[in-house]
């Protein structure tokens, strides 16, 4: 106990670096006790799921899709079969039912209708949910919890989810539109959806939107899209049971029963397993999420340890004389090693007696910003009193482990040397760098072959962990390496340098913390640099950067196409306007390839393939039909016809659907193609190809137009060239090196007129001098619903990186850890150094100096980590790339094999070294951590009176 009241009294009057370790070890406190509380709180109960999908209701029904015919299904609702035995040749039953009529007897059930449609905002128009539920029914409490105002109680009323609120630029009082229909509706309330927070959805009354909407759109003649589904909240005297569930599982609906969740019945009882057996309990781990955080949490502990370690030293040193004077009163090694231990033990119970208590407040005050930011409400609030009792007893031991090796350095403290201050003469470990050797060696041979054998992540984290420690157990000989480089080094630094050469008990352990700190960040960083070099090389753009394009969809909206071009063109920065034009086969409205029923009087056209310019691979032999053409070649075969053979190489595909487009000159300018030639033959009336596939020996290309489509389609059954008039033209080929990105064929105007082709109007590209803005997108978008059209709009933004923010966090996160282990070992080193410095400005050196040496300090300390620590990272690093590069190998080889692959789609994960992250890591840091220590030392040390001799 007395070692306890030493230890608490020089924590007590030492409080600035009291503080500092406490915080230290309170950090990851806060931090797992928090994440302990978060999820305990985000596991929903039964009753809160059920709440949140029946409301105050007893059941949800919905139509199962199996046209009314009997089914089983499991007491949760998350498994369903048809009753009768469905053969290998018999159609699996389909269609709707009426869910009213299968209402048990004396039941009150509540319509929920789901569609969707664009609703206009502040800034434009905006895709969202449609619900419409009676939400003020009592049945519906819990489902859609009010926020603000009311539900809507008329037809011309809605209310509005939160989220759909804060992107729309609307309120409470404001009035919205769908889009088609000319009808206005007040918002009324807010509300929210407890499971989905981040959806776009209003919410009407039965009857008053949906339906009014999908009316309007067909009287318009446009697509109605996803039809709208139905089920019943359904409340019932005694509650909905397995027997009512039953009861309608033979009229084809489907039951979510709360009282049949809460209490299921026997499994003797349950048709569903008898016919297709009991499925067993899965039980999902994700071992690499695992394996991961287990790794973090070791690296955390022992950085912790190697940050507090030196902190623990420096008070140990600074109470060099009260320890001693414990020897030279009789005290042994033990009482001294328990006096510092002791320190260790008082701040781990503070840091986790504080940092569980800063934890359950950080929780309370960070749980809505979680909520929002997972988006979804979690249940009631949990702690589990053994759980966090174990995450405290980990801060004590985590803050005896930082005093371990202190209280044995200061045990061994000759009695003398206490007492008179002179430090002693000490022998460096040189078993520890051959420890640290080997077990770099081990881990690196664990990492790097023991996955390409086992194919297991775990070895690559375990291997990394490995030879990490080995290079932490090294530290100490390594920086004793740098010492070598002090001779070519101006003064200040040079000191600082032979400082903490000299002093390596002190500046090894705040090394080895930037060194782990570092070697983390440069992993991560590392594999996500290569994994975004990976997508971007597998990305395809569909343009041109900063291109647009606009298309018009459905049959009749081509005579919108002028309306469509110039609002594009009013609202975006455009520079070049490529007009586009497309053949139309019969009725000009018909949509894009003519694949309207025959009696609209619609057709189609198709790009004719010379017989000698199929490729083997996909050309069917008409005498035996049923015999897949590429079963005739072994995978080899198939490999190197796709990868040699021009014919069978796959183009890319085409952001237009139409395969000739009609346009000029101003085409090529948007699509980057300079080719005087091809202008001059554009100009000459000669269409450009851009797939050869399509030309034949004379160099001109057929277009086969079809007015008959259902003889077409028989004769394409029976293996005959479909009827239709044929059109060949003299063509322009365009060089391989042409990108057009997926466009076939451009045809002059005047050339399909000459041919009597018809055309019909079919969209624009647009060159822009820069991207267009969020606002100038959503006035097109309102600009675009009052013309009436289905246009498809599109801007190529190119690749777009999701890292940035990752690697800016990761630098931030090493900087910082950087910087408080240097400042650590500046504050130690200072406190040693202080008759160097009493000597130096006794001899008459500047006031500056101590603030440079300072300054130097902390550099060097900062800068031996980072460099270590960016070559410790590269073999994690190394491990995690290549894994996953033989993983995506093995998945191509396979896939080879089977034929399903080409040697054209050979995987790309290349090595990519995050060349911003390391340059901040191993020049700003430093530099930033030089440039801090030197502001907050003082010029001038406090005076000392003269040792006694």
């Amino acid at each position: 106990m007395a070692a306890v009241r030493i230890a608490r009294r020089d924590a007590w009057r030492a409080k600035g670096r009291s503080l500092l370790v406490l915080a230290m070890i309170a950090l990851p406190v806060i931090g797992v006790s928090a994440a302990n509380i978060t999820y305990r709180s985000s596991q929903l109960t039964p009753q809160d799921k059920l709440e949140r999908v029946l409301g105050d209701a007893d059941a949800l029904l919905t139509d199962a899709g199996v046209g009314g015919e009997a089914l089983f299904q499991d007491p949760q609702n998350e498994r369903n079969s048809v009753a009768r035995e469905i053969g290998d040749d018999d159609e699996y039953p389909s269609g709707s039912t009426d869910v009213r009529k299968a209402l048990p007897a004396g039941a009150t059930a509540l319509s929920s209708t789901l569609g969707g449609g664009k609703l206009s905002t502040k800034h434009g128009l905006l895709s969202a949910s449609i619900r419409e539920l009676k939400a003020a029914d009592p049945m519906v409490a819990g489902m859609m919890p009010l926020v603000d105002g009311r539900f809507p109680k008329t037809a011309d009323e809605v209310a509005a989810t939160t989220f759909f609120l804060e992107n729309s630029g609307l309120k409470v009082g404001s009035t919205l539109k769908a889009r088609h229909l000319d009808r206005e509706y007040t918002i009324v309330g807010s509300y929210e959806l407890p499971s989905a927070l981040k959806t776009n959805e209003v919410n009407a009354l039965p009857g008053a939107l949906i339906a009014p909407l999908d009316r309007a759109m067909r009287a318009a003649g446009l697509p109605v899209g996803t039809e709208p589904s139905t089920s019943y909240l359904v409340k019932i005297d005694g509650g909905f049971t397995w027997n009512h569930v039953q009861a309608v599982n033979k009229k084809g609906v489907l039951a979510t029963s709360r009282s049949v969740i809460l209490s299921p019945p026997p499994d003797s009882e349950i048709p569903l397993y008898a016919k297709d057996g009991k499925p067993s309990a899965e039980q999902y781990t994700d071992e690499v999420a695992l394996t991961i955080a287990a790794t973090v949490m070791l690296l955390a502990l022992l950085e912790i340890c190697l940050l507090a370690g030196p902190a623990f030293a420096v008070g140990a040193r600074r109470s060099r004389r009260q320890l001693g004077l414990v020897g030279a009163n009789g005290g042994d090694r033990r009482h001294i090693r328990a006096i510092v231990l002791s320190g260790g033990l008082v701040i781990g119970l503070a840091a986790a007696v504080v940092g569980t208590v800063l934890g359950i407040a950080l929780t309370l005050v960070a749980r809505p910003w979680l909520e929002e930011y997972v988006g979804e409400r979690f249940g009631s609030f949990q702690m589990r009193p053994t759980e966090l009792l174990a995450i405290a007893l980990l801060a004590v031991g985590t803050g005896l482990a930082a005093a371990l090796l202190p209280a044995v350095n200061a045990s061994r403290q000759p009695v003398l040397d206490s007492l008179t201050g002179r430090q002693g003469i000490r022998r460096s470990n040189r078993v520890l760098p051959l420890v640290g050797l080997v077990a770099v060696v081990a881990g690196a041979a664990i990492a790097l072959f023991g996955f390409m054998i086992f194919e297991e992540f775990l070895l690559i984290a375990a291997g990394s962990v490995i030879a990490e420690l080995g290079v932490v157990a090294m530290t100490p000989a390594l920086v004793g390496m740098f010492g070598r480089i002090g001779r070519f080094l101006p003064l200040a630094p040079r000191l600082a340098l032979r400082d903490a050469v000299r002093n390596r008990g002190r500046t090894a352990p705040a090394v080895a913390a930037v060194l782990a700190a570092v070697a983390g960040t440069v992993a991560v960083a590392t594999y996500a640099a290569s994994s975004e070099a990976a997508d971007r090389a597998e990305y395809t753009a569909s343009l041109p950067h900063g291109s647009v394009a606009v298309t018009l969809l459905a049959e009749g909206s081509s005579r919108h196409a002028a309306a469509v071009r110039d609002a594009v063109q009013k609202e975006f920065p455009v520079t070049v306007r490529a007009d586009m034009d497309r053949i139309a086969v019969g009725n000009p409205n018909c949509s894009i390839h003519g694949s309207g029923a025959p009696d609209a009087g619609c057709g189609r056209y198709e790009l004719i393939t010379p017989p000698a310019n199929e490729c083997p691979l996909d050309k069917v032999d008409p005498a035996r039909p049923d015999e897949e053409p590429a079963a005739k070649f072994s995978p080899a075969e198939r490999n190197k016809m796709r990868q040699e053979d021009w014919r069978c190489e796959e183009g890319p595909s085409a952001y237009v659907d139409a395969d000739v487009v009609i346009g000029d000159a101003k085409l090529l300018k948007v699509l980057r193609i300079e080719d005087p030639a091809a202008e001059k033959a554009l100009n000459a009336g000669k269409p450009l190809v851009f797939d050869r596939a399509h030309l034949d020996t004379k160099g001109s290309i057929g277009i086969r137009l079809i007015t008959d489509i259902e003889a077409a389609d028989k004769a394409r059954e029976e293996y005959r060239d479909p009827p239709g008039r044929i059109v060949t033209l003299p063509a322009h080929r365009m060089g391989d090196k042409a990108e057009a990105y997926g466009i076939r064929v451009i045809m002059p105007a005047a050339t399909a007129k000459a041919e009597k082709i018809d055309t019909t109007g079919y969209g624009a590209y647009y060159a822009l001098d820069r991207l267009p803005r969020t606002e100038e997108e959503q006035r097109l978008d309102k600009s675009l619903s009052t013309i009436g059209a289905d246009e498809r709009l599109f801007v190529e933004k190119g690749f777009q990186s999701e890292t940035k923010v990752m690697m800016l966090a990761l630098a931030l996160f090493a900087g910082l850890v950087t910087i408080g282990a240097a400042g650590i070992a500046t504050g130690l080193s200072q406190a040693d150094a202080e008759a160097d410095l009493r000597t130096l400005a006794a001899v008459g050196a500047p006031a500056g100096v101590r603030r440079t040496l300072s300054a130097f300090q902390c550099g060097v300390v900062a800068a031996m980590g980072v460099v270590l620590g960016s070559v410790a990272g590269a073999l994690p690093a190394l491990g995690l790339v290549l894994s996953e590069r033989h993983r995506a190998m093995t998945e191509w080889e396979k896939a080879v094999d089977l034929g399903y692959s080409t040697l054209a789609d050979k995987p790309y994960f290349p090595i990519e070294v995050p060349w911003p992250t390391l340059a901040v890591l191993l020049i700003a840091v430093p530099v930033g951590a030089a440039l801090l220590a030197a502001v907050v030392t003082r010029s001038r040390g406090a005076l000392s009176r003269r040792a006694a001799a």
